[in-house]
């Protein structure tokens, strides 16, 4: 599997809702697998700084005696930022346009977030843990 193939499943989910402006999938550390993002966005940070809030708030969770943390959705006044597990040590990000709708929105990450980790599973993409 080529991450060319990822590339062709996060550009299906951006293309599944005009609300969705940009999708990637990062490891948990925070490293950039493949993006599908729209120009004048720094991919690495962004990968960076997602694992980062996502770590935050699963160890947030677990304190908070809530279990694990499932998905993360946090919404700005330019937009949302919706996170999920995509398989073994890898996240499934997506950003979204302001007032987005998002029961169709979650069902397509899900979806997106099961088909990543399907192909992640073929390959070694993913760093060890």
């Amino acid at each position: 599997m080529q991450a060319a193939e990822l590339v062709s499943i996060l550009r299906e989910l951006n293309a599944s809702s005009p609300e969705i402006e940009g999708s990637w999938v990062i490891s948990t550390e925070g490293l950039m697998i493949a993006s599908a993002l729209r120009s004048g966005l720094d991919e690495d940070r962004g990968g960076a700084l997602s694992a980062a809030l996502f770590s935050r708030a699963e160890r947030s969770a677990v304190a908070l005696k809530r279990g694990s943390l499932q998905q993360l959705l946090v919404i700005c006044e330019k937009g949302g930022i919706l996170m999920m597990y995509a398989g073994e040590g890898a996240l499934l990000v997506a950003l979204t346009k302001p007032q987005a709708k998002f029961g169709l929105i979650f069902f397509d990450i899900e979806r997106s977030a099961e088909l990543v980790a399907i192909e992640l599973k073929k390959t070694s993409l993913v760093p060890a843990r």
